[in-house]
């Protein structure tokens, strides 16, 4: 089973899934107008093109930092009939509130990252289904970062939940896999976020020796290049026998990345980049281990 903000459902449920995106989301710190995704109508048509497109399943990993709002991604789910899990714990530098994690125990912060899972977020009764994002925001982990990662770390062995990172710009993944392993953490149960916006194939290739999912979560089609350099990392992955440790998705996380305002939005890996996959030799089976398969084995006890 995983826990959706409607309640739990089978693995087998969810069908074609975005593992990275945002639905609510308070970036105005660093991108100031653009940063903020609070329009919940036209949050509902976007999301609606991906379930029109033959979208079953979101994951968004938004944190309190950030902007959670479990109500609002509740009201998404079941207007919608979109599955969405909503994630859990403290995201990175500049968001982590720097004077509480420096006064908070590891062992008290995972106890809050367990409340959000086993009995609801901010008073609610919805609850968290996976842990995360977390991150680094440079090519280093901070000390508030890494007692971040310890937290989640061990809220990890207390629940199974797998944990999904933030990991972009820098080759920071492998170091994350550290601190998570050094608490407990099997690398198959971590998702390492944004590997694509790291444009060093051996590191990819690096974090998939290790057992840890890589993630090519910033497939947003900004550019020809973009996209295309995208499924030869992809393939290159697939071609040395990682197929079952990649993951897709989008990030959608500004308000220029919405279909409306002259980005993607939600569906253009499954208008534009699984095309492209199709046309680079990835057969259905495979593109449905990429899509679905994949992010079930994540989850799977």
């Amino acid at each position: 089973m995983i826990q959706t903000v409607t309640g739990p459902i089978a693995l087998d449920e969810l069908g074609l899934t975005l593992p990275h995106e945002h639905v609510f989301i308070n970036l105005v710190r660093e991108y100031r107008g653009d940063g903020l995704l609070n329009d919940e109508a036209l949050l509902r048509a976007e999301l609606s093109e991906f379930v029109q497109a033959g979208g079953r399943t979101l994951i968004d990993c938004t944190s309190d930092d950030i902007g959670r709002d479990a109500e609002g991604l509740r009201r998404m789910s079941q207007s919608l009939g979109l599955n969405i899990v909503m994630g859990s714990g403290y995201y990175r530098d500049p968001y982590l509130e720097q004077a509480y994690i420096d006064r908070t125990s590891a062992d008290r912060l995972a106890d809050e990252i367990v409340r959000d899972i086993t009995e609801g977020v901010g008073g609610t009764s919805v609850r968290s289904g996976i842990i995360g994002e977390i991150g680094s925001d440079k090519k280093f982990i901070s000390a508030a970062e890494e007692r971040s990662f310890r937290a989640a770390g061990r809220a990890h062995v207390r629940t199974g939940m797998p944990i999904t990172t933030h990991a972009a710009r820098w080759p920071v993944g492998t170091d994350q896999l550290d601190i998570l392993e050094a608490e407990g953490v099997e690398p198959a149960k971590v998702i390492i976020g944004h590997c694509d916006m790291v444009p060093i194939p051996d590191y990819h290739l690096a974090v998939a020796q290790r057992g840890a999912f890589v993630e090519f979560d910033t497939i947003r089609g900004e550019s020809e290049y973009d996209s295309q350099v995208r499924v030869e990392w992809v393939m290159s992955l697939v071609r040395a026998g990682y197929l079952t440790q990649v993951l897709l998705s989008h990030d959608v996380c500004l308000r220029s990345h919405l279909h409306a305002t002259g980005g993607h939005g939600y569906a253009f890996l499954v208008r534009d980049f699984l095309p492209r996959l199709r046309k680079a030799g990835l057969n259905a089976d495979e593109i449905a281990c990429l899509t679905s398969a994949n992010i079930r084995r994540a989850f799977a006890e």
